[in-house]
C-alpha cells in the first residue's frame, strides 16, 4: 500500500462515512442540516481533489485506483440509505436502487472483466464522472434539506438525483456494450 497524499485523502472519505451516519442520527440539533451537507460535500471534494493531486503529482497507486471508487461507492450507497430512512417512499427509493444497482452491476462486471484480462473495456468514462458528481451535489442538497429561502435544496437535490439516476443508466448501457463482445464469449 502506497501511503501518499491521494491515497490519505481516499482514506479521510472513508472515514467520514462514520462521522456522517454519527451526525445523522444524533437527536435533532441547530444546524444538524449544515453538518451533514458539509460533511458530504467535503468528502465529495477531496473526490475530486485526490484524483487531481495523483495525476498533477505523479502519484497514482494501484491502491489509490481501487480505493477511491470504493469510497465513492460507499459514501453514495451510504447516504442514499440514510434519505430513504428520512424520507420513506418511491420517490426517492427508485432512482437510489438504480443507483445502487448500477454500482453493484459495474463493479463485478469490471472485476469479471479483469479476471479475462479485458479491463480496458470497462474503465471509468467521462460519463461515470459526470454521473458521480451528479450524485455528490444531489445528496448534497438533500442532506442540506432546509430552505433558503424560496429555494427548496430538498427539491433540487431530488431533481439532481433523477438526472444522475439517468446518467447512472446511460453509464451502464455504455459499459455493457463495451463488455459486450467479451460477454458474449
Amino acid at each position: 500500500m502506497t501511503l501518499n497524499i491521494p491515497n490519505i485523502l481516499t482514506l479521510f472519505r472513508i472515514a467520514m462515512i462514520p462521522v456522517l451516519v454519527i451526525v445523522f442520527y444524533l437527536p435533532e440539533f441547530e444546524n444538524q442540516h449544515v453538518w451533514l451537507a458539509s460533511i458530504f460535500f467535503i468528502s465529495g471534494i477531496t473526490d475530486w481533489f485526490d484524483g487531481y493531486l495523483a495525476r498533477i503529482l505523479n502519484q497514482q497507486s494501484k491502491f489509490g485506483a481501487f480505493l477511491d471508487p470504493v469510497a465513492d461507492k460507499l459514501s453514495v450507497s451510504i447516504a442514499l440509505v440514510l434519505l430513504i430512512s428520512a424520507h420513506p417512499g418511491a420517490f426517492i427509493a427508485i432512482p437510489a436502487a438504480v443507483i445502487i444497482g448500477r454500482e453493484i452491476t459495474i463493479s463485478a462486471l469490471r472485476e469479471w472483466m479483469a479476471s479475462i484480462g479485458d479491463v480496458t473495456k470497462v474503465k471509468v468514462s467521462i460519463i461515470g464522472k459526470f454521473k458521480t458528481a451528479g450524485q455528490l451535489w444531489a445528496i448534497g442538497f438533500m442532506l442540506y434539506e432546509h430552505p433558503i429561502g424560496w429555494f427548496s435544496p430538498l427539491q433540487f437535490g431530488y431533481l439532481l438525483l433523477y438526472i444522475s439516476a439517468a446518467l447512472t443508466l446511460w453509464s451502464m448501457v455504455t459499459y455493457l456494450i463495451a463488455a459486450w463482445p467479451s460477454l458474449k464469449k
